[in-house]
C-alpha cells in the first residue's frame, strides 16, 4: 500500500509539472493560443509565479516519490518475500503501467529545459525544403519553427544519424509549420523508444541476476530522465530504447538481430556506436560456453558484426540520401560550455587560478583541455574494450563504463545524455552508494538547468541550494529521516511500513 501511495504521488507530480510547464517552460515563440484562450497571464507576473510553484511542486513530488519508491524496492530486493518490515515489491508489469501513468501528462506538456524539439522540426523542414541539413542550417528555411528554436543552433548543421533525419522530415512533411502539432508528433514518433525500454530493461536486468524493478526505477522512473526525454522531448527517448533492446537481444544469444538493432541505434545517434565493438566479446563468450574459441571464430564474428552494422547503417544512409555529413555536425557540441565534463571543468579552474597573475581567455584554454580530453577518451575507450573482453558480464560493464567515459571526457554534456549510461547500468546490482549518487546527481541537474532553458550553475546561491537539496535527496535514499523530523520524517522518507513500524525496529537495518 505504501509503494502504491508513492506511485500516486509521482503521478500527481507529473500532472503538476505539465500544468506548470505552460507558464515557465519553453512554449513556441509568437504563440498566440494562450492569449486567444485568455490565459496568457500564466506566462508573466504573478501568473508565472503560480506556474512556477506548480512546476516545482510537481518536480518535488516526483523526486519525493522516486526516492521513497527506491527505498521500498531496494529494501524488498534484500527480502523478496517482504519480511516483517518491508512490503513485497510490486511486479514488473505493475511498475510498467505506472511508468506510463507518470509519462502520460508529460506527453502534452509544453517543452521544458530545452528548445531542442524545435531544432528537430526546423532540421526536418530544411531537409524537406530541398536543403542538406548536414551542410545547411535551419536558418536557410525561415519560419515559425526557426523562430522557436534556440538561436545559437539556427545556423548549425545536424549531428543526428540518417534514420533520425528521415524521421524529422516525415514529421514536418505531415505537420508543416504548425509548431504545436510538430512537437506532439515528435513525441509520438519518439515514444516507441519508451516502450522498447520498458520491454528491454527488465530482461537485461534479469539476465544478469539484477532486479528488473530496480532497473525500471533507476533508468525510467528517474524524474530527471522522464521529464527531459518525454517533456523535453529528446532523441534519447528513442535511442535509449533501441540501445537497450539491442543489448538485450545480444546477451540473449540473438547476436545478429541484436547487432542489427544496435546499428539502428547508431543511425539514430552516433554515440550508440560505443556499444557495438563490445558485441564481439559477448558473442565470443557465448561460443566459449559451448566449446573452445578458434581464430576462425574471432574472424568470423568480427566480420559478421562489421557487415551487419555497415548494412543497416548503409541502408538508412542510402534511403535518406544525405551521405555521412553528420560527421561535421558533431563538432557543434563545442558551442556548449558547462563544467559538467572534465575538460571544461579543468579549463574553468585554470583560468580561475591564473586570474590573479594573468588574464586568460576561456576559449583558447578550452581548445587545449578539450583536445587533451578527446585524446584521453580515445585511449580510455580502447583500453576498456580490451580489458572487458573476458565474458558477457564484463563486456556489458565495459559498455557502461565507456558511455560514462564519453560523458565526462567529451567537450560538453547535458542531463539527458546520462540515459546512455543508466540504460546499461540496469544490468547490475549496484552498491547502495551508487544509487544514492544517481539520485543526488539527477536532483542536482533538475535544479541547475531551469525549465525555461536558463542555467543557474554559475550563480553561487542557487548552486549551493542545488547541492544541498541534491545531497538531501541522496542521503534520504540510504538513511531514514535524515532531518530528524520524528514520526513525520520516518513516514516522509519511507522509513515505516504500512503498520507504522520504523524500519530497523525488528533488527533489520534500513
Amino acid at each position: 500500500m505504501t509503494i502504491r501511495r508513492d506511485l500516486l504521488i509521482g503521478a500527481l507530480g507529473s500532472v503538476l509539472v505539465c500544468l506548470g510547464s505552460f507558464g515557465v517552460g519553453d512554449p513556441p515563440r509568437n504563440w498566440t493560443v494562450l492569449t486567444d484562450l485568455g490565459i496568457s497571464w500564466i506566462t508573466y507576473g504573478h501568473g508565472k509565479n503560480v506556474s512556477g510553484v506548480l512546476f516545482w511542486a510537481g518536480v518535488f513530488c516526483m523526486v519525493f516519490a522516486w526516492v521513497r519508491l527506491g527505498r521500498g524496492l531496494l529494501r524488498a530486493a534484500r527480502r523478496p518475500d517482504g519480511g516483517d518490515d518491508a512490503p513485497p515489491a510490486p511486479g514488473t508489469r505493475t511498475l510498467q503501467r505506472w511508468l506510463l501513468a507518470w509519462a502520460a501528462p508529460l506527453l502534452v506538456a509544453a517543452p521544458v529545459y530545452s528548445r531542442d524539439v524545435y531544432a528537430y522540426l526546423a532540421q526536418g523542414a530544411v531537409f524537406g525544403a530541398g536543403f542538406d541539413p548536414y551542410a545547411d542550417g535551419p536558418a536557410h528555411n525561415p519560419g515559425p519553427l526557426v523562430d522557436s528554436m534556440a538561436t545559437v543552433w539556427a545556423t548549425t548543421t545536424a549531428p543526428y544519424g540518417p534514420f533520425t533525419m528521415g524521421l524529422f522530415r516525415v514529421v514536418t512533411d505531415v505537420t508543416g509549420d504548425h509548431v504545436v502539432l510538430g512537437v506532439l508528433a515528435i513525441r509520438l514518433v519518439l515514444l516507441p523508444g519508451l516502450f522498447l525500454s520498458l520491454w528491454a530493461i527488465p530482461r537485461l536486468a534479469a539476465h544478469f541476476g539484477a532486479s528488473p524493478q530496480t532497473g525500471l526505477w533507476l533508468a525510467l522512473f528517474n524524474p530527471m530522465v522522464l521529464i527531459h526525454i518525454v517533456a523535453g522531448p529528446h532523441v534519447e527517448m528513442l535511442m535509449m530504447g533501441v540501445l537497450a533492446t539491442g543489448l538485450a537481444l545480444v546477451v540473449a544469444g540473438r547476436h545478429a538481430w541484436g547487432t542489427a538493432v544496435l546499428a539502428m541505434a547508431v543511425s539514430i545517434k552516433i554515440t550508440a556506436g560505443v556499444a557495438v565493438p563490445f558485441v564481439l566479446w559477448i558473442w565470443l563468450s557465448h561460443i566459449r560456453s559451448r566449446r573452445p574459441v578458434t581464430p576462425r571464430d574471432v574472424v568470423g564474428v568480427f566480420a559478421a558484426i562489421v557487415a551487419i552494422s555497415l548494412a543497416v547503417f548503409g541502408f538508412w544512409t542510402l534511403v535518406v540520401g544525405l551521405g555521412v555529413g553528420w560527421l561535421t555536425g558533431l563538432g557543434w557540441a563545442d558551442v556548449i560550455i558547462n563544467w559538467f565534463t572534465i575538460p571544461t571543468l579543468v579549463a574553468h579552474v585554470v583560468t580561475l587560478v591564473a586570474a590573479p597573475f594573468v588574464a586568460l581567455n576561456l576559449q583558447p584554454v578550452l581548445e587545449i583541455t578539450r583536445a587533451i580530453g578527446s585524446a584521453v577518451l580515445a585511449l580510455v575507450l580502447v583500453a576498456l574494450w580490451w580489458r572487458k573482453r573476458h565474458d558477457e558480464r564484463t563486456a556489458v560493464a565495459g559498455i557502461a563504463w565507456a558511455m560514462l567515459a564519453v560523458l565526462v571526457l567529451e567537450p560538453s554534456t547535458l542531463p539527458w545524455y546520462y540515459t546512455w549510461v543508466l540504460v546499461v547500468a540496469v544490468a547490475f546490482t549496484l552498491p547502495r552508494w551508487t544509487y544514492a549518487t544517481v539520485v543526488g546527481a539527477s536532483t542536482f541537474l533538475l535544479i541547475v538547468f531551469q525549465p525555461d532553458d536558463a542555467i543557474v550553475f554559475y550563480k553561487p546561491f542557487e548552486l549551493v541550494l542545488a547541492f544541498a537539496l541534491a545531497g538531501l535527496a541522496a542521503w534520504s535514499l540510504v538513511r531514514p529521516d535524515p532531518l530528524r523530523l520524528g514520526r513525520f520524517g520516518r513516514w516522509a522518507w519511507g522509513a515505516e511500513d504500512a503498520a507504522g513500524t520504523p524500519a530497523g525496529a525488528t533488527g533489520q537495518k534500513a
